[in-house]
């Protein structure tokens, strides 16, 4: 393999239904730095049914380039059909570093193509970074349970490819008159050929909250003490039209569900508030909550690691101060509704 034959940074751009994945709108971001470090083009590859009209918006977020496979026979995402599209593109294009959403799609096709491709791909990347002269791809994620950041480079192999947390990078504002190619690349697969058919979608109603979507969070760990203590986050999350969310260890613990739970392990999450009580503050809870806006920590401890990465710190018994905030914020609250009579 000649490492010079590849040049460029690329985007797998993730829709449904016709709507781009905020992810790759932010992967769009990271990449226009990398590309623009390396002094390459950046590209996003655009699969889909009836998907043309996003190119634009590809565009207009930071790619030079949109490749664009838009057929019937990638109506629904399988992986067989879009990995070969993937495939064939790089083996045509040879781009050097290739960017996925680490999203259920995303990490299913990133795995798929770096297996064929036999190349290395880093999983749910939180850093990115790139050396200007070699090309190195620099993808840093937490590693031992988050105890540690762990840079890691393909140096042997082409594409270099890493998933990407959502919510780690940061879009860049859309010029809808900025100017890019289109191509429109020849679609070989056939549906014959594929071992898959999508016979139904079904799909899930349960209610569950979307942390990852939640303008404030109020957060609870082992500090806590137990199931119980998680009645104290439920109370003030309820005060304040909020979404509730936990550490690794309370997860683990069984005190409250897996979708509530933030870090490496969880969801990464930006509210505007983010309320860490009970919580030790270890890195691999930090990495998921803190390009939040506010950071407003609750600990006992005054040595515990959270207190270096909040905004306000409060040192004391959450069972005592988490009820003295729920009556200062329900007297608040009150006082703003319009009293009538």
């Amino acid at each position: 393999m000649n490492l010079q034959d590849y040049r460029g940074v690329w985007v797998f751009i993730e829709q449904k239904n016709g709507v781009i994945a905020p992810v790759s709108l932010e992967l769009l971001g990271a990449g226009r730095k990398l590309a623009d470090k390396r002094g390459v083009p950046l590209a996003g590859i655009l699969i889909g049914d009836g998907v043309r009209p996003l190119a634009a918006d590809v565009i207009a977020y930071g790619a030079d380039t949109v490749y664009l496979y838009d057929d019937p026979i990638f109506h629904h995402y399988r992986t067989e059909s879009f990995m070969r599209a993937v495939i064939e593109a790089c083996q045509k294009h040879k781009p050097e570093i290739f960017l996925f959403g680490a999203t259920s799609t995303g990490k299913d096709l990133a795995s798929a193509v770096a297996t064929d491709l036999v190349t290395g791909l880093t999983a749910d990347t939180t850093q990115l970074d790139v050396d200007a002269e070699t090309g190195l791809l620099e993808a840093s994620r937490p590693a031992f349970g988050g105890n540690i950041m762990a840079t890691i480079l393909c140096k042997k192999d082409r594409p270099q490819m890493a998933t990407v947390r959502p919510k780690v990078m940061k879009r860049l504002a859309p010029d809808p008159k900025r100017k890019g190619e289109i191509v429109e690349e020849a679609v070989s697969v056939r549906e014959e050929d594929l071992r898959t058919k999508v016979l139904e979608i079904v799909r899930d109603t349960t209610q569950r909250v979307r942390i990852d979507e939640a303008d404030v969070i109020v957060a609870g760990g082992k500090g806590l003490g137990g199931p119980d203590g998680f009645e104290l986050i439920h109370r003030l999350a309820a005060t304040l039209g909020a979404s509730v969310g936990a550490s690794r260890d309370a997860v683990e613990a069984g005190w409250i569900e897996h979708h509530h739970q933030v870090g490496q392990t969880g969801v990464t999450v930006t509210p505007k508030i983010y309320f860490a009580i009970g919580i030790s503050g270890a890195i691999q809870h930090l990495v998921g909550m803190q390009n939040s806006g506010l950071i407003i920590a609750i600990n006992k401890d005054p040595a515990a690691p959270i207190f270096g990465s909040c905004h306000y710190g409060i040192v004391g018994d959450a069972f005592v101060i988490v009820p003295l905030l729920i009556e200062a914020f329900q007297k608040a609250l009150q006082s703003e509704v319009p009293q009538y009579g």
